[in-house]
């Protein structure tokens, strides 16, 4: 079943404060064509710059992800991007007036509620998904693990383990990412007491407050700590529940710190800059660990779309399909005869494009004399071979074509990418690349051995009358 891309229907603004700048912002999400993906503005600079939302734009990861392009840097990108990640919304230019995104509540749930406001409108273009073909791992030897495998949808399994015992092992998941608004949009930030006073100590953390984060105490507290905590987040006071959490914060969930940690994990692999099916399994992640996954499954997923465009491009041929022309019927069009009439069928053939079949043979007089303990297709032959198709795409139209002849004037970008042996078949597509004129028509060649590109090359040839 098809699946269509989708923006947003209008522009909505939300305005908040940077948790660690401390700076109010207004973020406002704007509408976006087909295939524009996700884009940070910073409207506060000159020029406006723009920021693709790229996992390899990413410059720090310390205290949430942060990407930079043209002279400008957005701040923690991952509850953002969660929210149109998690919504499936694939296009959104995203505007801000200063270097951080609002952390709100500290969870992606402010920007899914603005965005449903705003309404999802669906485009007229598909959606492209990345189907994890084999499984994709990542480990950075400190116990953080990382893995995607193949699954027909987007589902995501996360366990923590941070040896406290307040906060020990948890786990958190998904079977569907239409769970993630109910399920994990909510959930907010974490912190360890200890972090939090070192943030603070360093004068980050410049717009944290209690309502933003969850606390989690890890030892014990004098109450002259508890006064300058008090004081610190403008609190008549501080108390620290039974559960270890800080004042009087009600979790959303029993295991809140899990889903979040689901939560940055969906919003950081956002950066890969496509829609996955897969199935994401994450012991102890963090922003650092899912950045560098999603420069794998980027990667990944580059070279998948390469091999497809390749694949897309390679002739197709069916041996059991009578051929447009014979060896016996090329023979009679070109002036070439053994042993040099490389070409044995033509099996398609339009005044733009001809598709040429070569076998290769073990018994080819060639073999005998390049590499005859490796023997391999002379490069130069291969480009014959293709000149020779040419040939019949300009000649086989003509009303006696045995009197004209094709003369190969110029070879430019010839490119050797693969041997050719014997037993390969070889496939030949020679297409023009502008119109005949004056007798001078330009190609383009590829020839193929299953679904390898081996060797590739432009070609001039001038048509001449045969004397």
């Amino acid at each position: 079943m098809e699946v269509f891309q989708t923006t947003i229907k209008s522009a909505i603004s939300i305005s908040g404060v940077g948790l660690h700048t401390g700076n109010n912002v207004i973020l406002t999400f704007e509408p976006a064509p087909e295939n524009h993906g996700y884009v940070f503005q910073r409207i506060d600079l000159e020029g406006e710059p723009k920021v693709k939302a790229d996992c390899d734009l990413v410059v720090d990861t310390s205290r949430g992800t942060s990407i930079e392009d043209n002279g400008a840097r957005i701040n923690t990108v991952e509850h953002v991007l969660a929210a149109l990640a998690g919504l499936e919304i694939d296009n959104c230019l995203i505007k801000l007036d200063a270097q951080e995104t609002p952390i709100m509540d500290g969870s992606s749930k402010p920007f899914i509620d603005v965005l449903l406001d705003a309404g999802i409108e669906t485009q007229k273009k598909e959606r492209e998904y990345f189907e994890i073909p084999k499984r994709i791992n990542y480990t950075d030897g400190n116990g953080v693990e990382m893995m995607a495998l193949p699954a027909d949808d987007y589902r995501l399994t996360v366990m923590v383990d941070y040896n406290s015992p307040v906060l020990g092992s948890q786990h958190a998941s998904i079977v569907n990412l239409s769970e993630f608004k109910d399920e994990i949009s909510s959930c907010r930030t974490f912190c360890f007491l200890h972090e939090l006073e070192m943030l603070v100590k360093h004068n980050l953390i410049k717009g944290g407050d209690l309502n933003n984060a969850i606390v989690i105490v890890d030892r014990v507290i004098e109450d002259n700590e508890m006064e300058s905590l008090a004081k610190l987040f403008n609190r008549d006071k501080i108390e620290v529940k039974k559960e270890g959490i800080l004042n009087n914060v009600e979790l959303r969930f029993q295991n809140e710190p899990a889903r979040h940690k689901l939560l940055d994990i969906v919003g950081d692999l956002a950066l890969a800059g496509v829609p996955l099916k897969a199935q994401i399994l994450a012991a102890r992640p963090g922003h650092t660990a899912n950045v560098e996954f999603a420069k794998k499954i980027k990667r990944a997923y580059l070279a998948s779309k390469k091999a497809r465009k390749l694949n897309h491009n390679v002739p197709v041929y069916d041996p059991n399909v009578t051929p447009v022309y014979n060896h016996q019927q090329i023979g009679d069009i070109l002036p070439h005869k053994h042993p040099f009439l490389l070409i044995d069928k033509i099996i398609k053939l339009d005044e733009n494009e001809v598709i040429a079949v070569k076998n290769i043979t073990g018994d080819q007089y060639f073999f005998q004399g390049h590499f005859p303990g490796e023997p391999l297709m002379p490069g130069v032959l291969q480009l014959e071979a293709m000149a020779q198709a040419g040939g019949i795409l300009v000649l086989a139209d003509k009303e006696n074509p045995d009197k004209w002849s094709t003369y190969f004037v110029k070879i430019e970008n010839a490119k050797f990418k693969d041997k050719v042996v014997p037993g390969d078949t070889l496939i030949i597509r020679m297409a023009l690349t502008g119109p005949v004129r004056r007798g001078l028509c330009m190609m383009k060649g590829e020839a193929f051995v299953g679904n390898r590109l081996v060797c590739e090359a432009n070609m001039m040839a001038q048509i001449v009358e045969n004397k």
